[in-house]
């Protein structure tokens, strides 16, 4: 049976106008060989200082404003932010993102110099269809590195399937039972857009994203841009 992704009318009736890089990948082999260099995220931490001024704090950060209004526009759990603020607050206080495993680091380095969420899911531990979507309230998460339950909020924003909740507040955290880890072989990418101008900055993160993949694994990937107008992909048939 197929498999597909999808963004539900809830999701579009608060973002319009948000744009979803949606990449899948395929014979992933993510054991840390050394084939990603050292400086590819040494680098990504440097370059990452383009996002904000050095004595304003981070929330100052154009990028960082943008996700902070669009967590504004639904119900959160106290304290979550956009993934990617936590990335550059790393290397803003000089602590720097460290290394994971491939694929985590790749596609860090990448959200590191562009400012943008990126996450990878084990497209095989992927149950029925994906949504992006807003929740009913109740549904069930494991966040990574964490043991307990927790449930969604009504009003959140969420990726689920037909198992549970895979990302709480959109793009905070992601969930335990899809992550990608070193056994992972197949998987699926996604990288969110909330600001119309900053359109050719994502497609050039997408092209970095994709071209990493393919110099360091030897990935070839698939691409959808996800919109309001194509709001449905099939990723696995």
């Amino acid at each position: 049976m197929s498999q597909k992704f999808i963004v539900d009318d809830s999701f579009w009736e608060i973002f319009p106008e948000v744009k979803i890089a949606f990449l899948t990948a395929h014979n992933v082999d993510n054991h840390d060989t050394g084939q990603v260099p050292a400086t590819l995220l040494s680098t990504a931490n440097e370059t990452a200082a383009n996002h904000w001024v050095p004595n304003d704090p981070i929330s100052k950060n154009a990028v960082i404003q943008d996700w902070r209004n669009a967590f504004q526009q639904f119900k959160t759990k106290k304290g979550a932010r956009c993934a990617v603020e936590s990335l550059l607050k790393r290397a803003k206080n000089g602590k720097g993102v460290g290394n994971i495993n491939p694929v985590v680091d790749i596609y860090n380095s990448v959200s590191l110099e562009w400012a943008f969420p990126v996450a990878a899911e084990d497209m095989d531990q992927i149950q029925g269809n994906i949504h992006l979507t807003v929740a009913q309230g109740g549904e069930p998460f494991r966040p990574i590195g964490e043991d307990e339950v927790e449930t969604a909020l009504p009003g959140e924003v969420i990726y689920h399937d037909a198992h549970d909740v895979i990302s709480r507040c959109w793009a905070w955290r992601d969930s335990a039972r899809v992550e990608a880890t070193e056994d992972s072989k197949n998987l699926l990418f996604y990288m969110e857009n909330v600001n119309p101008e900053r359109q050719d900055d994502h497609a050039q993160a997408v092209q970095a994203l994709q071209q990493r993949l393919k110099d360091y694994l030897g990935l070839d990937t698939t691409y959808t841009l996800v919109t309001k107008e194509h709001p449905t992909i099939t990723f696995a048939d």
